[in-house]
C-alpha cells in the first residue's frame, strides 16, 4: 500500500511539472499554416480532380494545391471556378500550370508563336486577378521522362537508364536538331514577352530544370541541366523578383556531382536570396546513368537535411511530392503513395521548424 502511495505521489508530481518542463525546454515552433512557413501541396490535374479526391487532400490536412489546366479549360472563369470549388473544402491554390508554354511553336521558335505566348499571358494575367501567387513551367521540348516503369521494394516506379535510352528509346523528334543556343534564343524571347506581364500581375514564374538533366535528347539541347543554366536564366530576367526556380530536388539529385551545386548549395544560392518559390520533393536511388523513383525516405539522399536547409533559407514556397509511387490499389490521384509522402514530409518539415526556431 505505502509503495502504491509513492507510485501515486511520484506520478502525479510528474504530470503537474511537465507542462512546466515542456514550457521551459521547448523551442518555439512555427505553426504548419502560417504563411511564413513551406506550403505543402500536391499535384493534381484540374479537369480530372473529383470532390472525392478534394475531401481526400483535405482529410489529409492540405491547404494548398498545385493546379494543371488543361489548353481549352484554363480561360478565367474557369480559373475562379476551380479556386471556388477548392475554397469548399478549405483548400487554396499555389501554383498554377497553362500548357500554352510548352507550344512547339514557342519552344522552337516556330511562326505563330506569338499567339500562344499571348495566351500564356493572358493566364498569368487571370493569376493576379485572383490572387494566385505562382506560374509553373519548364523549357524542354521532346523529353523523354522513362525508359520504363519498375517494381521497387514492392511499390512501381520510373526508371530512368542512359544506357536503355540512347540504345532504344532515342530519336531525333524533328526535321532537324536543335543546339543551345536555338534554345536559349527561344527561351530569351519567351520570358522578354512573358516576365513583364507577371511582374505586372504579381505573379512570379517558377522554372522547373530539364529532367532528366542530360545535355541532349532526341536531338534537342537541353539548357537546365546545371547550375550555369539557371544562372543565365536569371541574368536574361535581370533583377526581377518574378522569376525565379520550381526546385525539383530529385532531378538535382539524378544529376548529382554533374550540376555544378549540390543540393544544398542551391538552397543557400538561390534560397538565400528569395528564388525558390516551389519546390519539388523526391528521393532517387543513385545519380545517372540510372536510377529509380522513390518515396521520400527511401532513396540515396537524406531529405531531412533537405527541408532543414530549405528553412534555414528561410524558403516558404510550396513543396509537393513529385511523381507519387504507385501502392497496391492506388489509382487516379494515387491516395496511398500521396498520404504516405505527405506525412513523411510533414514530420520533416515540422521537426526542421524546432531545430531552426
Amino acid at each position: 500500500m505505502l509503495c502504491d502511495r509513492r507510485r501515486f505521489l511520484h506520478t502525479a508530481a510528474w504530470a503537474a511539472s511537465a507542462p512546466l518542463f515542456a514550457q521551459g525546454t521547448a523551442k518555439p515552433r512555427i505553426a504548419e499554416s502560417d504563411l511564413s512557413n513551406m506550403k505543402l501541396c500536391h499535384r493534381v490535374e484540374a479537369r480530372s480532380m473529383t470532390d472525392d479526391d478534394l475531401r481526400f487532400f483535405q482529410q489529409i490536412g492540405l491547404e494548398w494545391l498545385r493546379l494543371e489546366f488543361p489548353q481549352s479549360g484554363a480561360d478565367f472563369e474557369a480559373l475562379q471556378a476551380a479556386r471556388d470549388r477548392l475554397a469548399a473544402f478549405q483548400l487554396r491554390i499555389y501554383s498554377a500550370v497553362h500548357p500554352a508554354y510548352r507550344s512547339l511553336k514557342v519552344q522552337l521558335g516556330q511562326p505563330g508563336r506569338d499567339q500562344d505566348i499571348e495566351t500564356y499571358c493572358r493566364f498569368l494575367r487571370d493569376l493576379g486577378k485572383l490572387r494566385i501567387p505562382v506560374a509553373s513551367y519548364d523549357f524542354h521540348p521532346a523529353n523523354t521522362y522513362t525508359t520504363r516503369m519498375v517494381q521497387y521494394r514492392g511499390y512501381s516506379t520510373r526508371e530512368f537508364d542512359v544506357d536503355d535510352f540512347r540504345s532504344r528509346v532515342e530519336k531525333r523528334q524533328f526535321d532537324r536538331e536543335y543546339s543551345a543556343d536555338d534554345i536559349w534564343a527561344n527561351y530569351t524571347y519567351f520570358m522578354k514577352a512573358t516576365l513583364p506581364v507577371a511582374e505586372e500581375a504579381g505573379v512570379k514564374m517558377a522554372l522547373h530544370p530539364d529532367d532528366p538533366p542530360l545535355a541532349k535528347m532526341n536531338g534537342v539541347a537541353k539548357l537546365f541541366t546545371h547550375y550555369d543554366g539557371y544562372r543565365r536564366a536569371e541574368q536574361i530576367a535581370g533583377k526581377s523578383p518574378n522569376w525565379g526556380l520550381t526546385f525539383c530536388v530529385g532531378t538535382w539529385l539524378e544529376g548529382g556531382a554533374r550540376m555544378g551545386k549540390d543540393v544544398f548549395q542551391m538552397i543557400r544560392d538561390f534560397g538565400g536570396r528569395g528564388k525558390i518559390f516551389e519546390v519539388h520533393f523526391r528521393n532517387v536511388t543513385a545519380p545517372l546513368p540510372r536510377f529509380n523513383e522513390t518515396f521520400p525516405d527511401d532513396g540515396y539522399a537524406d531529405l531531412y537535411q533537405v527541408i532543414k536547409a530549405l528553412r534555414q533559407a528561410k524558403c516558404n514556397g510550396g513543396i509537393e511530392p513529385d511523381h507519387v509511387p504507385r501502392l497496391v490499389g492506388d489509382s487516379g490521384v494515387l491516395r496511398a503513395g500521396t498520404a504516405y509522402c505527405i506525412a513523411c514530409m510533414r514530420a520533416m518539415l515540422r521537426r526542421a521548424n524546432e531545430e531552426v526556431g
